[in-house]
């Protein structure tokens, strides 16, 4: 037991050759969390793609957006570096099925910890590359992620008024976001509509804020996608996004009991794709 740190992978994740001398490098006396840069091991099939751009959005908004405003970086539940005696005295009073990293997150930022984000730092992980293992796998997050909605935001809020934690707060409060990829769904459907709204009838000023809403949204999601997906492959992807909203919705009516039981995600990919 006389380790420093300890590093948390799923079982298909493969680190690049110098993350742990990275993460080494960067922690520092009192640090506690940091998580790296997890991208995609593989993008062979068009649900492969969007996963991958689905992570990287998460890693721009949520890891190195937070950071740059001051908050924690939110824990993906792998390539995550840990204080060894800080996790072994945290991990017991873990009690989740699914989405432990979630309850991990919240009890952190609940007692004042920050989390910090290495972009540098690779970890490869496999993505879904089938409708049905999408489906099973989102199934199992949404359900994870309304859970420890319910179980602590009141207590967040608690916690904010009386302590000033908006970041216990602010994650809690991210728990009942939808996820993007059906976030994006309905802004699509609903964007035109309004805009015909706004053409047909006098401009009213609730359907301009909405027009308005919707293109931000749009226009945030797009620019936290890199560059480096901007190809043929892209394309292919867009192609699926329908069906992809498709699953996320069936996964979205059929969560309940989901976070009561481990739901294995498959995984094929037997190679890693270091294009980054």
């Amino acid at each position: 037991d006389n380790y420093e740190l300890c590093v948390i992978l799923d079982a298909d994740n493969v680190m690049e050759p110098d993350f742990l001398k990275k993460i080494s490098q960067a922690w520092k006396p009192g640090m506690l969390a940091i998580q790296g840069h997890r991208v995609a091991k593989n993008m062979n099939t068009p649900f492969a793609i969007l996963d991958a751009i689905s992570e990287e959005i998460n890693n721009q908004v949520f890891r190195r957006g937070h950071r740059r405003l001051g908050l924690s970086a939110a824990i993906i539940g792998s390539g995550v570096a840990f204080d060894y005696r800080y996790f072994k005295e945290l991990i017991p009073q873990v009690t989740a099925v699914g989405g432990f990293d979630k309850e991990i997150e919240l009890k952190m930022l609940r007692d004042g910890h920050v989390i910090y984000y290495l972009h540098d730092a690779y970890v490869f992980d496999e993505k879904v590359q089938k409708p049905e293992t999408f489906h099973n796998q989102r199934r199992r997050w949404l359900s994870a992620q309304f859970h420890y909605f319910r179980k602590y935001f009141l207590s967040s809020v608690g916690y904010f008024f009386r302590k000033g934690n908006i970041e216990y707060f602010n994650k809690a409060f991210q728990f009942l976001q939808l996820p993007r990829v059906l976030l994006l769904g309905i802004v699509s459907i609903l964007l035109p509509i309004m805009i015909l709204l706004n053409y047909v009838i006098e401009q009213y000023y609730w359907i301009n804020q909405w027009i308005f809403l919707g293109i931000i949204i749009i226009f945030a999601i797009w620019i936290s996608v890199p560059r480096k997906f901007y190809n043929r492959k892209l394309l292919t992807a867009i192609m699926h996004l329908p069906k992809g909203i498709f699953m996320m919705f069936l996964s979205l009516i059929k969560i309940k009991g989901a976070n009561k039981k481990f739901i294995h995600t498959v995984h094929e990919t037997t190679h890693t794709e270091t294009n980054n």
